[in-house]
């Protein structure tokens, strides 16, 4: 599950300037979302953009 939340990560920070606290948290709320997921490393990747980005909007 780590390399699924680190490739989440480098591609939000290619979308979002986050400072090393933002990434911190962010981090963390993508691994306690995608705790529970199952599927391949792509689909979480891309489950796991796609509620960051959410939440950015919120």
């Amino acid at each position: 599950m780590e390399a699924v939340i680190d490739r989440v990560m480098q591609a939000y920070g290619l979308m979002v300037n986050l400072t090393p606290d933002e990434e911190s948290s962010a981090r963390e709320r993508v691994s306690q979302f995608l705790a529970d997921k199952t599927g391949d490393e792509h689909q979480l990747a891309v489950e796991g953009l796609r509620y960051l980005k959410a939440q950015q909007q919120v």
